[in-house]
């Protein structure tokens, strides 16, 4: 057990009081003693609605499985769903038509539509590169990934595959920036004249494109242009291998890439500790104070990652000005429903996670809107809120934040939230949970891995699911990614927030997301996620493209494409006419993925990681992708489609595969032949336990096993 101080009435692991007292107060204006008051209010006063509200989510949960029960062996009469779910309060009345009042946004939320990073906080690392990706180097992503269609050959420099690297460039700028009676591909020269940009003496097609640029007007060393918000920065250098090889001495085409990054203390972690909250709150308070830095070997040599500073530009008009060099930083808290020991309130109970996060995410937060050159321009703090199930939970969020405000001083609704819509109830409800947040809402997202992962429990007793990859062609996922975007439109979210998409889960395929991911902005939405700071300088070239803003403009006269009842399609197995071998293979493709993330989040504490899949093709694994697989195997269990043992049976194998797959990992622990370990028992629980768990949440697995584990 953590040792613990007593603050207000609160039994503090004492890591924890000293950051916050010794790191996090100071520079705030807040009194130690204040602050403890009013934390130890905040956490009493809130917990039992919290509580209430989980016990509202179980209550539903019974009264649904019961339903499904009693009607599993008849004609599934999609009304009569409907009408129990209205009748039991799970939907709730549409209210009149209404635009979001949230003031004071970032123009990177309101305006710049572009790719968005997720990071784990707990990697200092990985937290600085996602913050620096704001820009990314074209050539480079071109050059190092299979872009282009293969991957580069080990070794040096590939003088062939430079150039096609830099004629691919061209190719983007002939398309985004056109010349004139000229190709990018044939200039000699880049220059500025009285105001205007001028390539071989010749003006762009659009003169209003480009920014400024840097160095004399007459041979510069960079220049800046914009298309769709985003900018693109040319960098000369005749001194550069690629430069003095290029007839316009072009060395780099900048690309501004990740104009957002969430910070996460969710799903891409793993806490469960006043240790792990600590370097997570530590992290977030770097980034928040600008001083985050991280010092590692690359290349057999010392490197230490700082915050990139902004970038500074002469204007066509003569004058100076900046443009930033970091991604706006959003925050993602953890969702309602767990409790961690970092605290333990008067009566022995542990704190909402949720509601610590919430206080200390926002204190931490002051320091950056207290200076200049910070995060946000506008002073404002973006918390992204994952898992909320329905308005009620949105109006909660809302609350929470409106009490943190009041605790730490913060004038009301300087909290800005996003509205992870990836839980059922919130999706056939989620014109009513941005109504509930009104005053906040900067940003919506559909989450499909989760959103199909509460689907399967929530309708758990109505029968077996499809296999995953049915499941994705089913029409009731179109259905809410439509509406996602088309309420969010409705609701006044165009010019004011974002409207995301999902993850491109597989993080060395860069010529397969730049063929698919251009549909995210099609759709209307004007950020989606990247795994990585390549990717998201890859996708964005989609937002050249496409101008999302037109997207939206269009789909807003057009009206809403889906309603609630195609969302309540349930995905089932429309015919059970599997083989063995079919059946088994869908285990074996779930099992394997659980076990290659579970065994890393237990035994090393890695809350996301590049797992192989049965074919050894790296897929980006959390918590959501945890928990689908995990619930689809419970599904198949409780409607006999595969036996316990034969679960086992898979389980034990795809440990060996996983065993192999790691060996090279001189921290991983073998599962076989024993298993017997915690990870394994964890893995076993997620599955044999799955339908018991709170929405099919794999936290309280997760959570339990790797404190066993620490203990251990």
């Amino acid at each position: 057990m953590a040792d613990r101080v007593n603050r207000a009435g609160l039994e503090v692991a004492q890591s924890l009081a000293e950051f916050i007292e010794t790191r996090a107060l100071p520079g705030t204006g807040i009194e130690i003693d204040a602050f403890w008051r009013s934390a130890a209010a905040l956490f009493t006063d809130l917990a039992p609605k919290n509580t209430a509200l989980l016990a509202k989510r179980a209550d539903l949960q019974t009264q649904i499985d019961t339903w499904h029960i009693a009607h599993r062996h008849s004609a599934h009469d999609p009304d009569a769903y409907q009408d129990f779910l209205t009748e039991i309060g799970y939907l709730v009345p549409e209210g009149d038509a209404f635009h979001i009042e949230t003031t004071k946004i970032d123009p990177e939320i309101a305006q710049v539509a572009g790719p968005q990073l997720v990071v784990p906080i707990t990697n200092a690392r990985f937290a600085l590169n996602a913050a620096n990706a704001r820009w990314g180097s074209l050539y480079d992503a071109y050059y190092g990934t299979d872009a282009m269609g293969s991957l580069p050959a080990p070794g040096g420099y590939d003088r062939g595959r430079g150039a096609r690297v830099v004629a691919r460039a061209r190719v983007f700028l002939d398309d985004a920036f056109p010349i004139n009676g000229a190709s990018h591909a044939d200039v000699r020269r880049y220059h500025v004249d009285k105001g205007a940009l001028l390539i071989d003496d010749k003006p762009l097609v659009s003169p209003e494109k480009f920014a400024g640029y840097t160095g004399r007007a007459k041979a510069p060393d960079s220049v800046l242009l914009v298309n769709n918000g985003l900018h693109v920065e040319l960098v000369f250098d005749r001194a550069h291998p690629i430069g003095a090889r290029d007839q316009a001495g072009l060395a780099d085409v900048r690309m501004e890439s990740s104009v957002s990054a969430i910070m996460d203390c969710e799903d891409s972690v793993a806490c469960v500790d006043a240790e792990d909250k600590v370097l997570a709150y530590s992290n977030w308070l770097g980034l928040m104070r600008g001083d985050l830095e991280e010092t590692f070997e690359k290349g057999g040599q010392q490197v230490t990652r700082r915050l990139s500073t902004d970038k500074a530009f002469t204007a066509p008009d003569g004058s100076s000005f900046t443009v930033k060099g970091r991604a706006l930083m959003l925050v993602r808290n953890v969702g309602h429903l767990m409790t961690n020991p970092a605290i333990l309130l008067a009566d022995g109970s542990e704190v909402y996670e949720g509601l610590m996060d919430a206080l200390i995410t926002v204190l931490i937060a002051k320091h950056d809107l207290s200076r200049t050159g910070g995060n946000s321009t506008t002073g404002s703090v973006y918390v992204v809120k994952p898992k909320i199930h329905g308005p009620e939970e949105v109006a909660f969020t809302d609350e929470i934040f409106t009490c943190v405000e009041a605790a730490l001083g913060l004038e009301q609704f300087t909290v800005k939230i996003g509205i992870m819509d990836e839980e059922r109830r919130t999706s056939c409800n989620l014109k009513e949970c941005i109504r509930a947040a009104k005053h906040r809402v900067a940003f919506i997202n559909t989450g499909f891995l989760d959103r199909t992962g509460d689907e399967i429990h929530t309708s758990m007793e109505a029968g077996p699911f499809s296999r995953k990859d049915f499941i994705k062609r089913k029409g009731w996922i179109t259905a809410y990614e439509n509406q996602n975007v088309d309420i969010g439109l409705e609701c006044g979210l165009r010019g004011k927030a974002q409207i995301g998409k999902g993850m491109w889960a597989k993080p060395d395929a860069m010529a397969e997301m730049l063929e698919a991911k251009i549909e995210h902005p099609r759709a209307g939405a004007n950020c989606a996620w990247v795994p990585s700071p390549t990717a998201a300088t890859l996708h964005a070239l989609h937002y050249h493209q496409v101008d999302v803003a037109a997207v939206q403009e269009k789909l807003e006269a057009g009206g809403r494409r889906a309603y609630v009842t195609a969302l309540l399609d349930i995905p089932l197995a429309a015919y059970r006419r599997w083989s063995r071998d079919q059946v088994i293979r869908e285990v074996e493709n779930n099992a394997q993925g659980i076990l290659g993330y579970v065994v890393r989040w237990v035994d090393q504490g890695v809350g996301c990681s590049k797992v192989p899949d049965v074919n050894d093709v790296g897929l980006m694994e959390d918590r959501a992708t945890c928990r689908i697989s995990a619930q689809h195997i419970a599904n198949w269990l409780h409607h006999n489609v595969v036996t316990e043992a034969e679960v086992g049976e898979v389980f034990r194998r795809m440990a060996e595969v996983v065993d192999r797959q790691n060996a090279d990992d001189p921290l991983y622990r073998p599962m076989a032949p024993g298993f017997n370990g915690i990870a394994f028992a964890a893995a076993m629980d997620l599955v044999l336990k799955g339908r018991d768990q709170p929405a099919g949440y794999t936290e309280p697995v997760l959570h339990a096993r790797r404190l066993e584990w620490k203990a251990a």
